[in-house]
């Protein structure tokens, strides 16, 4: 047996006690990326709460462009936009059930899109739609904005 069996081999004890340690930092790990996740979320929903800062004139070209590009590809509709429901005073609500008004929750980009489309799109024949596309956990989650051409 060697001299010294402690250096060789661990007590049960030490052995538990460095599982729990190995444990507790990628317990620490996961809430430093969890917190990182979180902060990067807000700061984007942040900066989609707000106007885009385009130009009207760089909006319509942006919106030429995605209709061409998806006509090219034999579309008849194409979801232009996605974000998420808390970017609706009701976090989505009014859009899920289809409500008259719904319009009127929309904030940042979102409202800008419908914006475009009341002012330039629907006048030449577009429609537009707003939907939840996703329930995580039932709940409603990001919604997508369709612009549609065809029947």
């Amino acid at each position: 047996m060697p001299a010294n069996i402690d250096d060789l081999l661990p007590t049960a004890k030490e052995i538990q006690r460095q599982t729990a340690l190995q444990a507790a930092e990628k317990a620490e790990q996961y809430a430093r990326l969890q917190a990182t996740i979180g902060a990067e979320k807000r700061k984007l929903i942040e900066r989609l709460s707000k106007p885009s800062g385009l130009s009207e004139d760089e909006k319509v070209e942006l919106a030429s462009t995605v209709i061409q590009r998806a006509v090219r590809n034999g579309l008849t509709e194409v979801q232009v936009y996605r974000f998420p429901h808390t970017l609706c005073t009701d976090n989505g609500r009014a859009i899920n059930q289809q409500e008259p008004g719904w319009e009127k929750t929309l904030t940042g980009i979102a409202q800008e899109i419908y914006q475009l489309w009341a002012d330039y799109l629907k006048p030449r024949g577009y429609q537009i739609r707003y939907q939840i596309i996703d329930f995580p956990s039932g709940i409603p989650g990001d919604i997508g904005v369709i612009l549609v051409w065809g029947d």
